[in-house]
């Protein structure tokens, strides 16, 4: 039962990414190039609904599965790591036309050769780990 709401979940969260057309290739670019507002808006929908779910957790109303609070850990204040982190991200998305989250709706569409970009995130989250312990955090 616990598999079939995150199924669900993940058949919305589809929808909701081609409705919006956040997994056009061609919006994405129009972003970069600063020729839309389309997806600005969309990110934009994104963090406002970010800040309502971080106050809402932070104020102790929202559980985990398990009905257990969720806490928050206190956060370094070096930024470092997120602007590193923040570039690689930026380029594969810039590169392939993706972020993470609708890859898998390309996937979904019959659109095998992100199966590549996948792999190659995948490979990325792996290499980190090895590194995990030379970079800044």
């Amino acid at each position: 039962m616990r598999l079939l709401k995150f199924l669900i979940v993940g058949i919305l969260f589809g929808i909701v990414m081609t409705k919006s057309e956040a997994v056009s290739w061609f919006r994405i670019q129009e972003m970069f190039r600063f020729q839309s507002f389309h997806m600005y808006g969309i990110i934009g929908v994104a963090v406002v609904a970010g800040v309502i779910m971080h106050y809402l957790i932070k104020s102790g109303q929202l559980k985990n599965l398990n009905g257990d609070v969720i806490q928050f850990a206190d956060k370094p204040k070096t930024y470092t790591a997120s602007i590193i982190g923040g570039t690689c991200f930026g380029l594969g998305w810039a590169m392939t036309g993706a972020c993470p989250g609708p890859l898998y709706t390309l996937v979904g569409h019959g659109y095998w050769i992100i199966l590549v970009v996948i792999a190659s995130a995948l490979l990325g989250a792996v290499v980190y780990g090895a590194l995990r312990s030379k970079l800044p955090h």
